[in-house]
């Protein structure tokens, strides 16, 4: 018995992973830097069955930026407005909100909780920001004895260990957007072209997709329409706007 439940474990393993495809960087080219070094890298992926998809990455360090999850309750504004209001160096948009624009899973602004963590699972992460450290960890590891000054439940997990996860939805093609973590002195969040869940998963996890970051834990954001790209740029910003309005934003601001 354990023998044939193991045999049926390392074929759906194999299935996952021939669902995926193996994924090469055909390109990936700096495109600015901003203040507190935070950087705009440009990645373009092909998969051995002739996938193609194009990432937006703004990667900073820790040590001289940090995230700022930034609450629009009335959900009024764009990405792109918001980012310049508050004076950010990168955005994306952020986690899941109901028809009514209520925020679904934790939300932590500015050191205030506007909404609590909740047990779901869809809402399998957590990534957060607090004394000098950005996270993303699963929502059973989060506690608020951290105090973190942002955070943001979202899911599912996409990478975690340096691998992609498995299991992941393989069906529906999307623009998506992600948080990542490579360790706890470099980070990213970023915006995919349409990609499946399982896709994503497996390009982030491949080798040289951000140079000088190697993903150990990726999160996934509110997809689809909702998802937008900014960042300040040297000259000009460069923008990926959002198709609908958001309740919230996740920002790289200087510490």
């Amino acid at each position: 018995m354990r023998r044939a439940r193991s045999l049926a474990l390392a074929l759906l393993l194999l299935v996952c992973s021939v669902a995926r495809g193996e994924w090469s960087v055909v390109s990936s080219d700096q495109q600015g830097t901003a203040r507190a070094g935070v950087v705009h890298v440009k990645t373009v992926v092909t998969s051995d069955e002739g996938a193609r998809a194009t990432l937006h990455f703004a990667a900073f360090s820790p040590k001289t930026a940090t995230l700022r999850v930034i609450d629009d309750p009335e959900a009024q504004s764009a990405l792109t407005d918001v980012m310049q209001r508050e004076n950010a160096v990168a955005g994306v948009n952020g986690g899941y909100f109901a028809p009514d624009y209520a925020a679904v899973g934790l939300l932590i602004s500015d050191g205030r909780v506007v909404a609590p963590l909740r047990k779901a699972r869809l809402l399998s992460g957590v990534v957060s920001a607090g004394n000098g450290r950005v996270q993303v960890q699963r929502a059973a590891e989060f506690s608020m004895k951290a105090k973190p000054t942002a955070a943001r439940q979202c899911g599912p997990f996409l990478v975690e260990r340096g691998a992609a996860v498995a299991g992941l939805n393989d069906t529906k093609a999307a623009r998506r957007t992600f948080v990542g973590t490579g360790g706890a002195d470099r980070a990213a969040i970023g915006y995919s072209s349409h990609v499946t869940l399982a896709q994503l998963g497996a390009i982030l996890a491949t080798p040289g997709v951000l140079p000088d970051l190697k993903m150990q834990r990726a999160l996934n954001l509110d997809g689809g329409s909702s998802s937008g790209f900014w960042f300040a740029g040297d000259a000009s910003p460069f923008s990926i706007r959002e198709q609908k309005n958001v309740r919230d934003f996740i920002a790289v601001v200087p510490r």
